[in-house]
């Protein structure tokens, strides 16, 4: 229950289909945001997490609704 995965380090158009299949179900909730800037501007990053086909009432969770919950901040 305690273990997460972030997404730092590669850009989304590198992520093998089995990391966009489990981040769209099983690890839906345990998947986070993570940019490596500067070697990945956050503007590139998010584009190309644009288009991936990540499902829409996931991709909050992965941007912003994972971490908010893992670190107990107020959404």
């Amino acid at each position: 229950p305690y273990v997460y995965i972030d997404l730092s380090g590669w850009s989304p158009k590198y992520f093998p289909p089995q990391l966009v299949r489990y981040a769209n179900t099983l690890l839906k909730d345990k998947v986070l945001f993570g940019s490596d800037y500067p070697m990945i501007t956050p503007d590139r990053w998010l584009a190309d997490f644009d288009a991936l086909d990540i499902r829409p009432e996931v991709r909050p969770r992965i941007l912003k609704d994972n971490a908010v919950r893992l670190l107990g901040l107020k959404g």
